[in-house]
Protein backbone atom coordinates (compact mmCIF):
# COMPACT_ATOMS: atom_id res chain seq x y z
CA UNK A 1 0.00 0.00 0.00
CA UNK A 2 0.91 3.19 -0.58
CA UNK A 3 0.36 6.61 1.27
CA UNK A 4 0.22 9.90 2.30
CA UNK A 5 1.16 13.26 -0.36
CA UNK A 6 5.23 13.14 -1.39
CA UNK A 7 7.80 16.20 -0.86
CA UNK A 8 9.51 17.76 -3.75
CA UNK A 9 12.38 19.75 -2.64
CA UNK A 10 12.43 23.42 -3.88
CA UNK A 11 15.32 24.83 -1.38
CA UNK A 12 16.70 22.94 2.03
CA UNK A 13 13.49 24.68 3.92
CA UNK A 14 10.88 24.65 0.98
CA UNK A 15 9.00 21.89 -0.94
CA UNK A 16 6.14 21.27 -2.94
CA UNK A 17 3.22 19.07 -2.12
CA UNK A 18 -0.29 18.98 -1.51
CA UNK A 19 -3.22 18.22 0.97
CA UNK A 20 -3.05 14.43 1.27
CA UNK A 21 -3.21 13.11 4.85
CA UNK A 22 -2.23 9.67 4.80
CA UNK A 23 -5.61 8.85 6.56
CA UNK A 24 -7.11 6.93 3.24
CA UNK A 25 -3.84 4.31 2.70
CA UNK A 26 -3.53 3.46 6.10
CA UNK A 27 -6.84 2.79 6.72
CA UNK A 28 -6.53 0.49 3.96
CA UNK A 29 -3.37 -0.94 5.33
CA UNK A 30 -4.78 -1.42 8.61
CA UNK A 31 -7.52 -3.41 6.78
CA UNK A 32 -5.70 -5.39 5.05
CA UNK A 33 -3.47 -6.53 8.18
CA UNK A 34 -6.94 -6.93 9.95
CA UNK A 35 -7.74 -9.68 7.30
CA UNK A 36 -4.51 -11.37 7.84
CA UNK A 37 -2.33 -9.84 5.13
CA UNK A 38 1.59 -9.46 5.02
CA UNK A 39 1.30 -5.53 4.35
CA UNK A 40 3.68 -3.06 3.43
CA UNK A 41 3.25 0.53 3.64
CA UNK A 42 4.96 2.90 1.73
CA UNK A 43 4.40 6.24 2.97
CA UNK A 44 5.01 9.95 2.46
CA UNK A 45 5.19 12.61 5.58
CA UNK A 46 2.25 12.31 7.74
CA UNK A 47 1.50 12.79 11.22
CA UNK A 48 0.19 9.37 11.88
CA UNK A 49 1.15 6.50 13.97
CA UNK A 50 2.17 3.02 11.98
CA UNK A 51 -0.76 0.99 11.48
CA UNK A 52 -0.70 -2.46 14.11
CA UNK A 53 0.86 -5.32 12.10
CA UNK A 54 2.39 -3.62 9.32
CA UNK A 55 5.89 -2.99 8.06
CA UNK A 56 6.92 0.25 7.31
CA UNK A 57 8.80 2.21 5.10
CA UNK A 58 8.98 6.10 5.24
CA UNK A 59 9.93 8.34 2.25
CA UNK A 60 10.17 12.10 1.01
CA UNK A 61 9.95 12.34 -2.72
CA UNK A 62 7.85 10.92 -5.71
CA UNK A 63 11.82 9.30 -7.05
CA UNK A 64 12.09 7.62 -3.08
CA UNK A 65 8.80 6.32 -3.40
CA UNK A 66 8.78 4.76 -7.19
CA UNK A 67 12.26 2.83 -5.87
CA UNK A 68 10.43 1.68 -3.00
CA UNK A 69 7.61 0.46 -4.42
CA UNK A 70 9.65 -1.28 -7.58
CA UNK A 71 11.86 -3.07 -5.24
CA UNK A 72 8.63 -5.09 -3.31
CA UNK A 73 6.71 -4.89 -6.15
CA UNK A 74 7.77 -8.21 -7.86
CA UNK A 75 6.86 -10.03 -4.63
CA UNK A 76 3.36 -8.48 -3.93
CA UNK A 77 0.52 -10.05 -4.78
CA UNK A 78 -1.82 -6.70 -4.55
CA UNK A 79 -1.00 -3.06 -5.00
CA UNK A 80 -2.64 -0.39 -3.86
CA UNK A 81 -1.53 2.98 -4.29
CA UNK A 82 -3.17 5.36 -2.51
CA UNK A 83 -0.33 7.83 -2.29
CA UNK A 84 -0.68 11.25 -3.69
CA UNK A 85 1.90 11.33 -5.83
CA UNK A 86 3.48 14.65 -7.17
CA UNK A 87 3.54 14.56 -10.85
CA UNK A 88 6.03 17.98 -11.05
CA UNK A 89 9.20 18.29 -9.25
CA UNK A 90 11.29 21.48 -9.17
CA UNK A 91 14.11 20.62 -11.90
CA UNK A 92 16.40 21.73 -9.54
CA UNK A 93 16.37 22.12 -6.02
CA UNK A 94 18.72 25.47 -4.67
CA UNK A 95 21.74 24.55 -1.95
CA UNK A 96 21.00 27.43 -0.15
CA UNK A 97 17.50 28.84 0.89
CA UNK A 98 16.13 30.86 -1.34
CA UNK A 99 16.24 34.46 -0.56
CA UNK A 100 13.31 37.55 -1.00
CA UNK A 101 14.42 40.00 -3.06
CA UNK A 102 11.16 42.18 -4.04
CA UNK A 103 10.68 41.19 -7.82
CA UNK A 104 9.11 38.07 -9.70
CA UNK A 105 10.42 33.94 -8.74
CA UNK A 106 9.79 31.33 -11.41
CA UNK A 107 9.89 27.56 -11.08
CA UNK A 108 10.69 25.12 -13.81
CA UNK A 109 8.89 21.97 -12.99
CA UNK A 110 9.51 18.07 -14.42
CA UNK A 111 7.11 15.78 -14.52
CA UNK A 112 8.00 12.57 -11.87
CA UNK A 113 7.54 9.40 -13.17
CA UNK A 114 4.27 7.32 -12.77
CA UNK A 115 4.62 5.28 -10.50
CA UNK A 116 1.44 2.63 -10.87
CA UNK A 117 1.35 3.06 -14.66
CA UNK A 118 5.02 1.21 -14.43
CA UNK A 119 3.78 -1.28 -11.77
CA UNK A 120 0.94 -1.77 -14.84
CA UNK A 121 3.75 -2.57 -17.19
CA UNK A 122 5.50 -4.47 -15.14
CA UNK A 123 2.74 -6.99 -13.71
CA UNK A 124 3.16 -10.78 -13.87
CA UNK A 125 0.05 -13.06 -14.09
CA UNK A 126 -1.94 -13.03 -11.04
CA UNK A 127 -0.83 -9.72 -9.50
CA UNK A 128 -3.69 -7.08 -8.57
CA UNK A 129 -3.61 -3.42 -9.00
CA UNK A 130 -5.47 -0.79 -7.48
CA UNK A 131 -5.26 2.96 -8.00
CA UNK A 132 -7.24 5.99 -7.18
CA UNK A 133 -8.28 8.59 -9.34
CA UNK A 134 -8.92 11.82 -7.40
CA UNK A 135 -10.70 13.89 -9.58
CA UNK A 136 -12.92 17.36 -9.00
CA UNK A 137 -14.37 17.34 -13.11
CA UNK A 138 -15.31 14.83 -15.09
CA UNK A 139 -14.46 12.27 -12.35
CA UNK A 140 -15.77 9.04 -13.89
CA UNK A 141 -14.45 9.52 -16.98
CA UNK A 142 -11.36 10.13 -15.79
CA UNK A 143 -11.36 7.27 -13.80
CA UNK A 144 -11.69 4.85 -16.97
CA UNK A 145 -9.14 6.55 -18.50
CA UNK A 146 -6.75 5.85 -16.32
CA UNK A 147 -8.12 2.40 -14.89
CA UNK A 148 -7.35 1.04 -18.90
CA UNK A 149 -3.89 3.68 -19.36
CA UNK A 150 -2.50 2.12 -16.41
CA UNK A 151 -3.43 -1.80 -16.78
CA UNK A 152 -4.88 -2.22 -13.48
CA UNK A 153 -7.77 -3.86 -12.26
CA UNK A 154 -9.87 -1.32 -9.68
CA UNK A 155 -9.56 2.51 -9.24
CA UNK A 156 -11.31 4.28 -6.76
CA UNK A 157 -13.27 7.15 -8.31
CA UNK A 158 -13.21 10.06 -5.39
CA UNK A 159 -14.90 13.67 -5.95
CA UNK A 160 -12.12 16.03 -3.82
CA UNK A 161 -13.78 18.98 -4.72
CA UNK A 162 -16.19 18.48 -1.86
CA UNK A 163 -14.75 19.83 1.32
CA UNK A 164 -16.22 16.87 3.14
CA UNK A 165 -14.73 13.97 1.80
CA UNK A 166 -11.32 12.88 0.54
CA UNK A 167 -8.03 14.94 1.26
CA UNK A 168 -7.39 15.87 5.21
CA UNK A 169 -11.14 14.32 6.16
CA UNK A 170 -12.00 11.52 8.44
CA UNK A 171 -14.79 10.58 5.37
CA UNK A 172 -14.82 9.09 1.92
CA UNK A 173 -17.05 8.51 -0.34
CA UNK A 174 -16.74 7.18 -4.07
CA UNK A 175 -17.18 5.10 -6.78
CA UNK A 176 -15.20 1.76 -7.14
CA UNK A 177 -14.98 1.00 -10.98
CA UNK A 178 -13.30 -2.62 -12.44
CA UNK A 179 -11.55 -3.44 -15.28
CA UNK A 180 -14.76 -5.99 -15.93
CA UNK A 181 -16.99 -2.97 -16.20
CA UNK A 182 -18.48 -3.46 -13.02
CA UNK A 183 -19.03 -0.67 -11.06
CA UNK A 184 -19.52 -0.42 -7.01
CA UNK A 185 -21.16 2.93 -5.54
CA UNK A 186 -19.74 3.67 -2.13
CA UNK A 187 -21.47 6.43 0.13
CA UNK A 188 -20.29 8.54 2.72
CA UNK A 189 -19.08 6.78 5.50
CA UNK A 190 -15.57 6.94 7.82
CA UNK A 191 -12.59 5.89 5.98
CA UNK A 192 -11.60 3.14 8.18
CA UNK A 193 -15.26 1.33 7.09
CA UNK A 194 -14.11 2.52 3.26
CA UNK A 195 -10.87 0.74 3.86
CA UNK A 196 -12.81 -2.32 4.73
CA UNK A 197 -15.29 -2.06 1.77
CA UNK A 198 -12.29 -1.74 -0.74
CA UNK A 199 -10.64 -4.81 0.79
CA UNK A 200 -13.98 -6.94 0.65
CA UNK A 201 -14.12 -5.75 -2.79
CA UNK A 202 -10.35 -6.89 -3.67
CA UNK A 203 -10.72 -10.05 -2.38
CA UNK A 204 -13.63 -10.89 -3.69
CA UNK A 205 -12.25 -9.68 -7.04
CA UNK A 206 -9.32 -12.02 -6.72
CA UNK A 207 -11.30 -15.01 -6.39
CA UNK A 208 -12.93 -14.68 -8.97
CA UNK A 209 -9.90 -14.24 -11.05
CA UNK A 210 -9.11 -17.54 -9.85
Amino acid sequence: VTAGPTREPLDPVRFISNRSSGKMGYALAAAAAARGAQVLLITGPTALGPPTGCEVIRVETASEMRDAALARFEQSDILIAAAAVSDYAPAQAAPHKIKRDGGAFAIELRPTDDILAECGKRRRPGQFLVGFAAEIEDVLVRARQKLKAKNLDLIVANDVSRPDIGFDSDSNAGRLLFAGGREIELPEMDKSQFAQRVIAAVVEARKQMG
